[in-house]
């Protein structure tokens, strides 16, 4: 039988195919921690509001979530989600492996990876390729930070 943290996680990327971003913020505890290859050292509040964001904006995403295991503290999971970007309307199909800590029944870390390069190809075409160079990462990390920031300010 799975570890409960397996069927959080479960429920967690089932929320997010759904696009039911309060659900996903209820598997966070409040001094959660989110970090990937665009937005980097997330805490708290800023975590459950940019999966807020992100569902608002990905109304057609699907979320396919699978080789999840947890036990009492950590866990992971692979998933793949498809959508289209909103900036651009080209579809991503992005490959993603995630790693969680858990705290009391709840997630309080968690890192996603995956390839930046491919990702930012498909949002963007050849040019998206720059994403992975450090100047240009920097300056697409700020701008994602610049409209989380926007969207928790609107509550």
């Amino acid at each position: 039988m799975p570890h409960d943290n397996a069927a959080l996680i479960a429920r967690f990327y089932a929320a997010l195919d759904r696009g039911d971003a309060a659900e996903m913020g209820r598997c966070y505890a409040p001094d959660a921690t989110f970090t990937d290859p665009f937005f980097r050292g997330l805490r708290g509040p800023e975590v459950p509001g940019m999966w807020d964001m992100l569902t608002r904006a990905a109304t057609e995403m699907t979320v396919v979530a699978d080789e999840i295991e947890a036990d009492e503290a950590a866990g992971s999971a692979h998933w793949v989600a498809t959508y289209p970007f909103s900036r651009t309307g080209r579809t991503v199909v992005n490959d993603i492996r995630a790693r969680f800590r858990f705290r009391d029944g709840l997630i309080v870390e968690h890192v996603d990876r995956f390839d930046a390069r491919r990702w930012g190809a498909q949002a963007f075409g050849p040019a998206g390729n720059l994403l992975v160079l450090p100047p240009a990462r920097a300056v697409f990390s700020r701008g994602a930070r610049k409209r989380l920031a926007a969207h928790l300010a609107r509550g």
